[in-house]
């Protein structure tokens, strides 16, 4: 679904995409600062932002205050059923956020075969090869650089390219998910002395209040264990390996019930 346009877009006209939640966590104010600065060193830029939320109204007098009514356009929120058709209408994606754990939209906007300018915050360094997208620190004079950058290296971009390249399968995931589990799986049992220890040197107060909340948890737990359900009561799962054969054995035992 989230694909670039068909034909490539003119350069004569650079248009930069926001799409986000227009709140302080995502970055709001520094649009505030960014957008002016960026209007008035290229006059050939446009903004396009979408999203709503409580920012929206320091958006809005941006653009009067800097008579930019036609060069900063607002959409309000955005159906994801229309995310294509605006990503697909601009050259260079910005994201500003100040936290973020992962950032799907930057994702979806490199499937468009945008360029994206991001804030370097959280889990966003992983997300996209450096060929794909430029950093600047959460600042605006940084931001603005970045978006310079960005705007300078955009005729050696290919959209199609950027579209092709297969960087996430949901098989690969589930794989990536299976060794976190295994490795969790090999690791040896720590008593409490032990896990105290570890808490105790995650910082001066932070430990001593980790210790604390762990003593306190580990005495609710056996507490529990004498007041509601002894341990030796509850049944535990055996665990069970399925052979190679015996999965195509069940998978067609299933089909025929589904038939049946």
């Amino acid at each position: 679904m989230i694909k670039p346009a068909p034909e490539r877009l003119s350069s004569h006209e650079i248009v930069i995409v926001v799409i986000s939640r227009l709140v302080y966590r995502k970055g709001a104010d520094l649009l505030v600062e960014v957008i002016p600065e960026v209007c008035r060193l290229y006059p050939n830029v446009w903004f396009i932002v979408g999203g709503d939320g409580p920012k929206h109204v320091r958006l809005e007098e941006l653009r009067e205050k800097y008579s930019l009514q036609d060069r900063v356009e607002m959409l309000g929120a955005v159906q994801h059923s229309k995310l294509r058709s605006v990503l697909v209408s601009g050259h260079i994606f910005l994201n500003s956020s100040l936290t973020e754990a992962f950032c799907i939209a930057i994702l979806e906007a490199a499937s468009c075969g945008l360029l994206t300018v991001s804030t370097r915050v959280g889990g966003v360094p992983e997300v996209l090869p450096d060929d794909m997208i430029v950093f600047a620190k959460p600042d605006p004079s940084d931001m603005v650089q970045a978006i310079e950058k960005a705007i300078s290296i955009l005729p050696r971009i290919d959209p199609q390219d950027m579209h092709s390249r297969e960087l996430y399968n949901w098989h690969d995931v589930a794989k990536r998910t299976e060794i976190v589990y295994d490795r969790a799986l090999k690791c040896s049992n720590q008593n409490l002395l032990q896990r105290l220890s570890r808490y105790l040197s995650c910082g001066t107060w932070a430990g001593k209040i980790f210790c604390l909340v762990m003593i306190i948890d580990f005495l609710l737990w056996h507490l529990l264990q004498l007041w509601k359900l002894p341990a030796e009561d509850i049944e535990e799962v055996p665990d069970f390996v399925l052979s190679h054969d015996q999965d195509e054995g069940t998978s067609l035992e299933n089909a025929n019930q589904r038939s049946r």
